[in-house]
C-alpha cells in the first residue's frame, strides 16, 4: 500500500522503476564519490532491482515526486551476518527529493518492514561525507560501531551503523 504526502508517494518497486531506480544510484553515488570498487554503484543488482528485492525477507520502496521515480531504499538480510540482522541498503535521494521529510518517511517504511520480517537488528554502512544521511541514520536511532557485519563487499565504505529494532523508533 503506497504511503502519500502532499509532496511525495512512497510505494514498493514495480520492475517499470528498474531504469529509474540505478540512473539515481548512478548519479546520486558520484556526488560523494562513491564510483569505484568496493561501492554499491557497481553491485549486479543495480540494473534489476525489482528482481533482487523479490526475494525472501526483501523489499525496496521507490518514491515519486513532482511525477517521477526521484528515490528510494530498501532492507534486505545481511550477506554474511546473522539471521536476525537486515541491511539498510541503496537508500539514495536525487537533489530535488532532500529535505523534504521522504527520508524520514522511507526510513519508517524500511524499519518497519524489517520488523516484519522478524528482523531484531538493522545494519548499514556509508560514508563519512554524507553528512545528511548520517543524521537521519542517529535521528533514527541507529548507533555507530567500530567496524563492518557481514560480507557486503562494499569495502569502500568507511562508517557502520546498527540498530535495535525492538527499541522504538522516533519514526514510528
Amino acid at each position: 500500500m503506497p504511503e502519500t504526502s502532499s509532496v511525495f508517494k512512497i510505494r514498493p518497486i514495480e520492475p517499470r522503476d528498474d531504469l529509474a531506480v540505478a540512473g539515481i544510484i548512478r548519479s546520486v553515488m558520484p556526488e560523494f564519490g562513491a564510483i569505484g570498487d568496493g561501492f554499491a554503484i557497481n553491485d549486479p543488482e543495480v540494473d534489476w532491482m525489482s528482481r533482487a528485492y523479490g526475494a525472501a525477507r526483501s523489499s525496496y520502496f521507490v518514491i515519486e515526486h513532482a511525477g517521477a521515480i526521484q528515490g528510494g531504499g530498501g532492507i534486505a538480510p545481511l550477506e554474511g551476518g546473522d539471521d536476525d540482522t537486515c541491511e539498510l541498503r541503496k537508500m539514495y535521494f536525487l537533489p530535488s527529493l532532500r529535505g523534504l521529510g521522504a527520508g524520514a518517511a522511507l526510513m519508517a517504511r524500511c524499519l518497519d518492514s524489517a520488523r516484519g520480517f522478524g528482523f531484531r537488528h538493522c545494519y548499514l554502512e556509508t560514508l563519512a561525507g554524507m553528512d545528511a544521511a548520517r543524521r537521519l541514520y542517529e535521528r533514527s536511532g541507529f548507533r555507530r560501531i567500530d567496524g563492518p557485519l557481514g560480507a557486503t563487499g562494499h569495502g569502500g565504505c568507511n562508517t557502520f551503523y546498527l540498530l535495535d529494532l525492538q527499541v522504538k523508533s522516533p519514526f514510528r
